[in-house]
This record gives structure tokens, C-alpha cells and sequence, in this order.
């Protein structure tokens, strides 16, 4: 039988460069924290155990990850380097496991880049080959074969001007690593215990040590600071385009496109610049998103075209639906097939039917408004006394004229027609012409709103 896998992730750093009250490895990138990426890596490799050392933020860090439970957690009360860190982790860990580490705030490996590491039965390390190595440890080699890690601080000239450097990503047997960890001094520049120091331990022990080459110096490279934030964003983001891209999901710029969630979809649909999708997002086939438009947890049926800047949530779309620009959809709008839902318009909780229209400056609300009706602009529907939300129903063939209010609770019958300016409060009958215009000002002194219990 193969050794277990056993992950340990170093996510105890404070990164005082982010200047941020939350802890650096719960900052996101496409909407997912960097240490759950880490997470999702290591359970792609079908890890047996995951060992996240946490310091900094402990109780936050663990709080964010209370559903985890597969996650086995170990305090590093004082941060005293990476060798430090591993050496809190091991005791959990069977000798007869194998043990891969990686970080917290290096949230882009990916598992298909981490799988060769884990073929060997000796010491394995991820390198790459930066165009400026600055700040990371330089790979020296003899005769060809690893020899050592020196640290960017402790390296001379020389050892400066290598480029193949250490990702810090490394795999080993469990036995090994307890017996080389224990080892590891902290006479360097900062006084802390490298990790990397059990390479040249190997050597001595003549074990054989392994570097492999990423090929996407994007994956390993570490998060520190807000703006090497936005650069892993940005290059994950990349990430997911060029791959959605080749499954037929048409981006008309893939440098401004942004996926926080999953994304589902048919044939021809068309995303224009600035598109955020966030949650669950399902597209049918035909789809067409406007610039600088968001999706959040939205189903859209086939045909469907949103213009520019609408912010769609929690809502279901039908067929062929015109929407925007400038809409907004809310959670528990459902649109049938064929709806124009127009500028600055906006839907709360309600089903509009099939061919209805509110082109113009609407608000609908609560409300269940049947087919082929047509919403006026500045209509409205009042489903809010201050205390308690109310339903309003607009039946099939409804005409509503422009600014009307609908003061819920209140329904419109079949066929019926409500003249603009109109504020309706009661029932109106199939069929006929409402009118409700206030001739007068009238005032009524001491008046208490609806409370709340």
C-alpha cells in the first residue's frame, strides 16, 4: 500500500505588509481566502490529513474555517521560521506517512503542478526560475545535483546570481523530516529556523533530492502586500478564462473578466468587458452579458440578453429576456420567458409572467405580476408599511400607467387599466379603467407610523 499523504500548511505569518486587521491568509482572491485555495490544492491530491500551523488571528483563522472538519489544527504561538512551524505539525503526523508543505499565502498552486513532488520516495522540491530571483533562497547545486538552499539574505555575490530559486514547496518522508527537523539551527541573518536547511542534511545523509521546475512562475509566487494581492487576482483570473475560454465560453477581454464561484453554460454565450460572476452562475445557450455587468447566483435562460451595468442576485430568468441597462434584479425575482425588464428598474421577491414589460424607472416588489402586462415608468408597488412587507398581484393584460402607485396589499385584475398618476388601494375589477388622483393636499395631525413588535 502507497504512504498516506499527510499536507502541512505554514499559515502562522502576521504580513504586516498588508496593513490589515485580518489575518493575511484570509484575504481572497476570486472571492475564496488564499488559505482555502491552499485547502482545495491538498484535497485535490487526496490528502489524508491537512495540518494548517496558524498563529497570527488564530481565532479568526479557525472561525473561518469552522466547517472544515477535516482540517487538523496547530498553534505556533511565537513565529520562529518555517522549520519551527513544520516541527509543531509532526507529532501529529506518522512516521510512515509522506508529507508535503505548503503555505498559506502562496494560494496558486495547483494540483495537477504539486503531483510530480509526490512520485519520489526521497526529498522533492518545487524550484522555479524568476526573472528577478531577489528575496528568494538560491538552489546551489554540484556537479549538477542539489547541494543546499542559501537564504537571499545569506547568500554572497556569487550565490546571488542564480536564478533557479526555492519556492519554499517541498515533499518528503515523514521519517525523514523527523529526523532532520529536530536539527535545524537559527545561526543566520534573522536568527530563525529554515526549513531549507534539511536539504543540506540530506546531502550529508547522501539521500537523493529532487528539484522540479514550475513552469507558471504565477503558482508559487507569495502574497505579501496588497498589490501582490492583485497580481495573484489577476493572474488566477487569467487562469480560469483562458480555460473557459477553450470550452467554447466566449470573453471579449479576459484581462477584465472575474469568476468568484462557478460558472455553467450552453453554446454562444458572449461576455463582455468587466463581467463579475460570482456564486452559482448558469448560463443556456445564446446568453449574451453586457459590459461591466454582475451575476450573483443567477440562473439565465437561453436567448437572454443583458445589457450594460445590471446587477443581477439570487434572481432566475427565463427565454429571451431584454434586461437593462442599468437593472437591477434581487434575490427571489423570477422572470419568465420573453420579459423586458428595462433602465432602472427594479425587481424584489416577484415573478414577472411571460412577454410583461417594466421599461422605465420601476420598482416591483413582493408582488406576482401576471402576462403580457405592461409597468408603466416611476410605477411602483408599495410593499412596505414600516413594520410588515404586503403582496401585490397584477393579473394577465394588465395596463399600468406611468407613475402609479400600487399600495399593497392590493390586486389588479385580469384585462384591467390604471391611468397614470394613480395611487391604488383597493382591488380593481377585470377590465376596468382605475383612476386615482388626489385633488387636494389634505394633512392628519399626530399620526403614528406602524411599529414593529
Amino acid at each position: 500500500m502507497p504512504a498516506p499523504l499527510h499536507v502541512v500548511i505554514l499559515a502562522a505569518g502576521q504580513g504586516t505588509r498588508m496593513r490589515s486587521r485580518l489575518p493575511k491568509v484570509l484575504h481572497a482572491i476570486a472571492g475564496r481566502s488564499m488559505l482555502g485555495h491552499v485547502l482545495d490544492a491538498a484535497r485535490a491530491l487526496n490528502a489524508a490529513g491537512c495540518h494548517v500551523v496558524h498563529g497570527h488571528g488564530a481565532e479568526a483563522v479557525r472561525r473561518a474555517f469552522a466547517a472544515d472538519k477535516d482540517v487538523t489544527w496547530v498553534l505556533q504561538a511565537e513565529q520562529k521560521g518555517t522549520g519551527h512551524a513544520v516541527a509543531q505539525a509532526l507529532p501529529g503526523i506518522p512516521a510512515t506517512a509522506n508529507v508535503l508543505i505548503l503555505y498559506g499565502d502562496v494560494p496558486l498552486a495547483r494540483a495537477e503542478t504539486l503531483w510530480p513532488l509526490l512520485q519520489g520516495k526521497s526529498l522533492a522540491l518545487l524550484a522555479a526560475m524568476p526573472t528577478d530571483p531577489k528575496g528568494y533562497g538560491r538552489i546551489v547545486r554540484k556537479a549538477g545535483r542539489v547541494a543546499g538552499i542559501v537564504e537571499d539574505k545569506d547568500a554572497n555575490p556569487a550565490q546571488r546570481k542564480i536564478r533557479e530559486v526555492n519556492t519554499g514547496i517541498l515533499f518528503a518522508p515523514a521519517r525523514l523530516l523527523k529526523r532532520w527537523v529536530p536539527k535545524i539551527g537559527n545561526k543566520n541573518a534573522k536568527g530563525e529556523y529554515y526549513l531549507t536547511d534539511i536539504v543540506a542534511m540530506a546531502v550529508k545523509d547522501k539521500v537523493k533530492v529532487s528539484a522540479h521546475v514550475v513552469a507558471d512562475f504565477a503558482e508559487v509566487q507569495g502574497v505579501n502586500d496588497p498589490g501582490q494581492l492583485a497580481s495573484a487576482e489577476r493572474a488566477f483570473q487569467l487562469r480560469r478564462a483562458m480555460h473557459l475560454m477553450t470550452e467554447g465560453l466566449q470573453i471579449r477581454d479576459p484581462a477584465r473578466f472575474d469568476l468568484r464561484g462557478s460558472v455553467t453554460f450552453g453554446r454562444d454565450c458572449v461576455l463582455d468587458v468587466g463581467v463579475v460572476l460570482e456564486g452559482i452562475v448558469e448560463l443556456g445557450d445564446g446568453v449574451n452579458i453586457g459590459p461591466y455587468s454582475v451575476l450573483r447566483n443567477v440562473t439565465v435562460g437561453a436567448g437572454t440578453r443583458i445589457e450594460s451595468h445590471c446587477v443581477l442576485d439570487g434572481a432566475t430568468i427565463g427565454s429571451d429576456c431584454r434586461i437593462g441597462p442599468f437593472a437591477r434584479l434581487r434575490p427571489e425575482a423570477s422572470l419568465a420567458d420573453e420579459v423586458h425588464i428595462g433602465n432602472f428598474v427594479e425587481v424584489k421577491k416577484s415573478h414577472i409572467g411571460k412577454r410583461s414589460k417594466a421599461n422605465h424607472l420601476a420598482y416591483l416588489g413582493d408582488a406576482t405580476v401576471g402576462e403580457n402586462v405592461n409597468v408603466g415608468a416611476g410605477t411602483i408597488t408599495c410593499n412596505y408599511d414600516g413594520a410588515n412587507k404586503h403582496a401585490t398581484v397584477i393579473e394577465d393584460d394588465v395596463f399600468v400607467g406611468s407613475n402609479t402607485q400600487l399600495v399593497a396589499p392590493v390586486i389588479v385584475r385580469k384585462g384591467a387599466t390604471i391611468g397614470a398618476g394613480s395611487t391604488i388601494t383597493k382591488d380593481v375589477p377585470p377590465g376596468a379603467l382605475a383612476v386615482c388622483r388626489a385633488k387636494e393636499q389634505k394633512h392628519y395631525p399626530n399620526w403614528k407610523r406602524p411599529q414593529k413588535p
